[in-house]
């Protein structure tokens, strides 16, 4: 049993080259504390997730909306790990994309297709070592990392800040401490009989999974994603409708300061905290995202029944398409709408002049069209 304000983080280690590394207490354990606080936090951020999960059963294409919020979470996840593609790049097709930035544009892209494929693979694979090595194989496929062991545990040493072992601001334990960590970790994240509250369950495997850092490149991508593969699996959320990435970026050295006063302070019961904390103001946040493109979805059809007569059917199936891509050329919309070129021309023409589209590349070809009220609730 661990007593949370007894809990002691782990020790560190010296190596037979002299640096020292860090092997972090096993977490598959009963977790229990006196702090009163924190159950009023899992109580608040539990209540908040139960709101954010009824827009999924409320909201019509639940799935268009879905996506949006994967893409945000794969900018700005990327984002803390250095890259620098913005939403409206991210939604473009590769061909659009100037040379200079296509490995930004590659990273972002593999991150939200290994969100996609992590959240379809646990319909028949539970959350675990396997699942996330094929996730992270996704992630560095073709881009930076992709000579850093893709889909594999590392075999060597690695280190956060600093150019070398030498000047390292935290180094993960010894790569032979690995296998048997996230044993540990996968143990806790499925053992039922430790009655350790899901919130609290997941805040911790957050952070032992960081600490672990099991692969050589990745680990912060992955791990953020593990939260919503976490809430989804335990069908705290039925779709995946919650990302703690911009909360994290949003103050970083907070998030940093949090995880690496567990390690050298002992101070989980402050990780867990700052992390209910995000869940809850993510969640409302998610929540009055939801409600407000429901208003605008509802204002812009009635718009286009009352101003766009014999097109609207066309509109309506436009609008549809900006809803799960809300970047657009001619000819993605002559495919959409069935319509001729000229006609798909004269449609995007009136869409701009009613205020949906505006037009983002300055040229006179080539054009590429931007839904950008929508893009901006994002």
């Amino acid at each position: 049993m661990i007593q949370l304000e007894d809990y002691l983080s782990g020790r560190f280690q010296k190596s037979h080259t002299g640096y020292e590394f860090f092997i972090p207490t096993k977490v598959n354990d009963v977790w229990i504390w006196d702090d009163p606080r924190l159950n009023q936090l899992i109580e608040k951020a539990a209540i908040k997730l139960g709101e954010l999960n009824s827009f999924s059963k409320l909201v019509p294409n639940i799935d268009l909306f879905i996506q949006l919020h994967v893409t945000k979470e794969a900018v700005v996840s990327s984002k803390i790990e250095g890259t620098q593609t913005n939403m409206n790049e991210a939604l473009m097709d590769e061909d659009e994309i100037a040379p200079e930035r296509k490995d930004d544009w590659k990273e972002v892209n593999n991150y939200i297709k290994s969100l996609n494929d992590a959240i379809e693979q646990l319909q028949k694979l539970p959350i675990s070592s396997r699942l996330l090595r094929e996730t992270h194989k996704t992630l560095l496929d073709s881009v930076r990392g992709e000579f850093k062991l893709p889909g594999e545990f590392r075999s060597s040493q690695n280190w956060i800040g600093g150019s070398s072992l030498l000047d390292a601001t935290f180094i993960p334990p010894h790569q032979d401490y690995v296998g048997e960590l996230m044993n540990d970790l996968e143990n806790f994240i499925h053992n039922e009989d430790i009655n350790v509250p899901n919130l609290i369950k997941i805040a911790i495997a957050h952070y032992q999974f960081e600490t672990i850092h099991p692969f050589l490149d990745g680990n912060g991508r992955i791990g953020r994603l593990l939260i919503t593969l976490f809430l989804v699996d335990k069908k705290i959320l039925t779709k995946p409708l919650l990302y703690l990435s911009a909360y994290f970026e949003k103050n970083k050295s907070l998030y940093y300061d949090n995880l690496t006063f567990v390690r050298t302070k002992n101070d989980m019961k402050q990780w867990l905290k700052y992390f209910l904390v995000g869940i809850i103001e993510t969640a409302e946040k998610s929540s009055q995202t939801l409600s407000n493109i429901l208003e605008m979805k509802d204002r812009l059809e009635k718009k286009i029944n009352s101003e766009l007569g014999r097109k609207s059917q066309s509109a309506m199936l436009l609008l549809q398409y900006l809803l799960k891509k809300p970047i657009v050329n001619v000819n993605q919309a002559k495919e959409e709408t069935k319509l001729s070129y000229n006609a798909a021309n004269s449609l995007i023409s009136d869409f701009i002049n009613a205020g949906f589209l505006k037009e983002v590349t300055g040229y006179n070809r080539n054009r590429v069209f931007v839904f950008d009220e929508y893009l901006k609730k994002f």
